[in-house]
């Protein structure tokens, strides 16, 4: 049958979408007297838009984004207005093509993270390369990689990614090695990749990170070279913090209306 005939080389040549709907497609051409030049052009936009489905859904699995964290379910509303502005330029990704960063201060529950991945998504679905991956996991990944002479190899693969998130910086308490291989993994990407860090230690308080005072202003600079700084302030309340006083709140006036019923 031809329509076998058409899916074993739509297989042979990597045509998966086409050998997916030519069927239909035909059946639309026919129905409608299309051109054949019309049938051609709709085959391949439907394999140019799979394409495009299936190297999103690939940079999303390697992405490791949390799931639900996106813009749709970001209060902005919480946001000074200087940031909001921002959002939408930021998420072009189009930083990335200068190999800027984009630093999120923030006192501890504020949205930091969810701020840093609502935008890995959109980046994402940008065709951006996107990584997101909490300091600690980085710095492990990267001491392990050293001790196996693999470090150059583990640096290398880290560069495939046009942005590495890396997420909750302050908590990392370095000792020397940590240290060292987190500060050899910046300077690698300086001025070639970008770099988003959030963090609850603004730059005075990064000697608590890199200990000595010269790697600690060396890191800031490569950061802060070509970069763009996102404070929450500190006077922003935390969401998790708020979310239960609203539950709470809830609960004791339920409380209370249960009681004035008994009563």
């Amino acid at each position: 049958m031809p329509l076998d005939a058409i899916r074993t080389y739509c297989k042979t040549l990597r045509l998966p979408t086409v050998g997916d709907v030519v069927e239909e497609t035909l059946a639309t051409a026919q129905r409608e007297d299309w051109a054949l030049e019309t049938f051609l052009q709709h085959l391949l936009e439907q394999e140019i838009a799979g394409r495009g489905e299936r190297r999103i859904t690939r940079l999303m699995k390697a992405a490791h984004l949390p799931p639900g964290k996106t813009l749709e379910v970001f209060d902005q509303r919480r946001l000074p207005l200087r940031i909001r502005r921002q959002i939408p330029q930021l998420c072009t990704g189009a930083f990335t093509d200068r190999a800027e960063n984009v630093l999120i201060f923030g006192m501890p529950g504020t949205g930091k993270t969810h701020l840093a991945a609502a935008l890995g998504h959109e980046w994402v679905q940008r065709s951006r390369t996107v990584l997101f991956i909490p300091t600690f996991k980085l710095v492990g990944g990267l001491l392990r990689a050293k001790r196996d002479y693999e470090l150059e190899r583990e640096l290398r693969r880290l560069d495939r990614f046009q942005v590495v998130i890396l997420d909750d910086l302050g908590y990392v308490q370095q000792n020397r090695e940590e240290m060292e291989v987190l500060f050899t993994f910046l300077a690698e990407r300086y001025e070639r990749r970008s770099v988003v860090i959030t963090s609850n230690l603004v730059f005075s308080e990064w000697d608590q990170i890199f200990k000595n005072p010269l790697t600690t202003a060396a890191a800031i600079d490569r950061v802060v070279h070509h970069s763009i700084i996102i404070e929450f302030g500190r006077d922003m309340k935390s969401v998790r913090a708020e979310e239960a006083a609203r539950r709470n709140s809830i609960r004791l006036g339920g409380t209370s209306a249960a009681q004035d019923t008994e009563g």
